[in-house]
């Protein structure tokens, strides 16, 4: 299991060091969606989001920060 915080924190510190905006887009009622450039990207609201989900999640990220960019 995976913090749903640090999901997003990690995201947006690569997001950062790129010079890739990371917004909220809009909150909806069971996941806010992320602006990442231009890609949105649903976060569901749980406070621990499984593996698998993190996983999906940073898939979704890596047409922007770059492949395999959250196993480095």
């Amino acid at each position: 299991m995976t913090r749903r915080r640090d999901i997003i924190k990690s995201i947006a510190t690569v997001a950062a060091e790129q010079g890739i905006t990371f917004t909220v887009s809009r909150e909806g009622s069971q996941h806010t969606v992320y602006d990442l450039g231009g890609i949105k990207i649903p976060i569901a609201r749980h406070n621990e989001i499984g593996n698998r989900m993190a996983e999906v999640i940073y898939k979704e990220a890596a047409a922007k920060l770059g492949k395999d960019w959250w196993k480095k």
